[in-house]
């Protein structure tokens, strides 16, 4: 029987039984999903996983799943970009239905077997992930980065592509060297009560400090009072790679640098959709009996979804125009994985004349799957729908809660869609960017192209 008519959930990931890490476990119930998977096929035009699983049955001697080798498996879990689309909005079967079907952190536990298998994860996708890292060297040294990184630099994003794997034609963020702008908090602000600590992301920090500048001008503009706290990165990359351990270690950390805020009445607002849910889901159900983690899933908050609730309670401050021209804004999925509505819409119908349009496509670029060479092709596949979305609306903004998604998308609809990659006008952000251009805080122009 499909459906159930309670609300779906997920469980703990069990990643310290010694069952989670048997391979013959694993191929178990890998092919007691996919034989689900092939019967249902409501999920043919998500990511690239299901079409590459249906073909292997489809091409299969039997046409069904007991002729299928498991050596096809691996490529079906790494074209998987864990945006959680198939458990959010497709799947019948997710618990507490019997089948109890959780394609996401399945594809999850078999690239944690992959990395284990070697003792290491992919040395590539490993150095990618040391956001960091690369992060405080960027900052040092972006001048260089920025240079050699440069789309117009062919002859060592050439290189890039030769020895490091990283798709010569992926528009890579820049790093930033200017540091985060505090300003000066609005006592007359409606929202005066409030104190809230903004973890900023290793993307605001590193490469958009744009980011951080508009959430806390428009935080303090409100009255809200605000520190800003950013211990190390979220492990979003590490989760991708199945490196739970990693990801654990860094939960744990973050949660306890943030305990004393929480427990002097501050709120944690994340500014990127995938920190937000880290701390909020990912995190709970890899240290479900981890109290400082607990602690922070119930006080974190979506920059996006926070702003919204000032609004509702104590109201934003006077002072928003008009942004000329169109907004295509693409619902992230790590934003609506975390079951809280289209904050990010509810965000930018606060702007006078807000011209919307919807896209609710994944983006497809699913972090280093969108960067690397063997998987960039795949993520513009996957992405080009939400970008013909994109191209129908003719926006002036490709904005999105994941910065990388907007980048991406806007990149692909100018080059693959429109084919016009001279279309400058276009620029790309996040709807926080968006509300503090509308309250002067920030210019378009220093938005993204």
């Amino acid at each position: 029987m499909e459906g159930s008519i309670q609300a779906p959930t997920r469980h703990p990931i069990p990643w310290r039984e010694e069952d989670f890490w048997d391979q013959l476990s694993l191929d178990e119930e890998l092919r007691r999903v996919f034989d689900i998977c092939h019967g249902c096929r409501r999920c043919f035009n998500l990511c690239d996983s299901f079409p590459q699983l249906f073909d292997v049955i489809d091409e299969s001697e039997s046409g069904e799943l007991d002729t299928v080798s498991s050596e096809a498996f691996p490529k079906i879990a790494d074209s998987c970009t864990l945006c959680d689309m198939c458990f959010l909005t497709k799947c019948p079967y997710v618990p507490p239905h019997e089948f109890n079907i959780d394609f996401p952190h399945l594809m999850l536990r078999a690239r944690a077997l992959e990395v284990a298998k070697t003792k290491k994860p992919p040395f590539l996708q490993n150095q990618l992930a040391q956001t960091d890292r690369n992060g405080k060297a960027g900052k040092y040294f972006g001048f260089f980065f920025n240079l050699f990184t440069n789309l117009n630099n062919k002859i060592f994003r050439r290189a890039f592509d030769y020895f490091l794997n990283i798709d010569y034609r992926v528009l890579l963020p820049k790093f930033d060297m200017r540091n985060i702008k505090i300003p000066l908090v609005n006592s007359d602000g409606k929202a005066k009560n409030r104190k809230a600590v903004i973890y900023t992301s290793c993307y605001a920090n590193y490469n958009r400090t744009e980011i951080a500048d508009a959430s806390l001008a428009v935080l303090a503009a409100q009255g809200v009072d605000i520190k800003v706290h950013y211990p190390e990165c979220c492990g979003m990359p590490m989760l991708e790679q199945g490196n739970i351990e990693k990801v654990s270690e860094s939960a744990s950390r973050i949660a306890e640098s943030f305990q004393t805020f929480i427990e002097q009445g501050y709120d944690v607002i994340a500014l990127t959709s995938s920190c937000a849910l880290m701390m909020k889901y990912e995190w709970p159900l890899i240290l479900p009996e981890n109290k400082s983690v607990k602690l922070l899933s119930e006080n974190a908050f979506d920059i996006d979804e926070y702003i919204v609730d000032i609004s509702k309670n104590e109201g934003l401050v006077d002072g928003m125009q008009p942004v000329e021209g169109g907004i295509s804004l693409h619902l992230a999925c790590h934003s609506r994985a975390q079951n809280m509505g289209a904050k990010s819409n509810e965000l930018l119908k606060l702007i006078p004349d807000a011209d919307i349009s919807i896209v609710e496509r994944c983006s497809g670029h699913g972090g280093t799957f969108g960067v690397l060479s063997p998987t960039h092709e795949l993520a513009r596949k996957v992405g080009k729908p939400a970008a013909r979305q994109v191209a129908k609306s003719d926006p002036s903004f490709v904005i999105s809660s994941c910065p990388l998604a907007s980048k991406h998308l806007s990149q692909i609809t100018k080059e693959d869609v429109i084919k016009d990659e001279t279309k400058d006008k276009m620029r790309s952000g996040h709807p926080i960017e968006l509300m503090a251009v509308s309250y002067g805080f920030l210019k378009k122009e220093e938005m993204s192209e």
